[in-house]
């Protein structure tokens, strides 16, 4: 009888560490669901402007300017951006930013954020572009996020194509 005298100690002294797990859990999932709201419809984000910025080797730098619109009632705050870059389906460059602001509730904001585009990233857009022939339009795709802490972070995709400038001079 001692063996089941020290399981049923054991047990006993096991319920009051599940109690607490429990109401923690419970609490970790009411203010998720206070954070994340049902009603929270996905920010709009769109690419404003990409500008060249200086490198460093054979790495190429881009300022590449996001819109946010947030169509919801409530701000979107903010404390750091971070974002990927694809072209034609593959990875181009990244960027980050320890960039702090707020999205206003039904409004925007343009982010302006350092893409680093690394030289073999480069070769392969080039050896894709060489090897396709005639290029006349291309895709992109921007993934990224706005960070608002544990609960309050936002993730935001944007892809579209842009053509490319054809030759104005024709044969004469």
């Amino acid at each position: 009888m001692p063996g089941s005298l020290r399981a049923a100690s054991a047990a006993a002294r096991a319920l009051p560490l599940r109690l607490t797990f429990t109401a923690a859990l419970a609490a970790s999932g009411l203010c998720s669901c206070m954070t994340l709201s049902p009603n929270s419809d996905p920010l709009n984000v769109s690419v404003a402007g990409v500008e060249p910025l200086d490198g460093e080797g054979f790495e190429l730098r881009l300022a590449v300017k996001v819109r946010i619109q947030n169509p919801n009632d409530a701000p979107v705050e903010y404390n750091g951006v971070a974002l990927t870059l694809e072209l034609n389906g593959k990875k181009f460059g990244t960027g980050v930013s320890d960039e702090t602001g707020t999205v206003p509730r039904y409004g925007e904001t343009v982010v302006t954020l350092p893409v680093t585009v690394g030289p073999f990233n480069m070769a392969r857009q080039v050896l894709g572009f060489l090897n396709s022939g005639d290029i006349k339009s291309v895709s992109y795709a921007v993934h990224g996020k706005l960070e608002g802490g544990p609960f309050g972070t936002r993730r935001f995709s944007d892809m579209g194509t842009f053509e490319m400038p054809t030759s104005a001079a024709g044969p004469n």
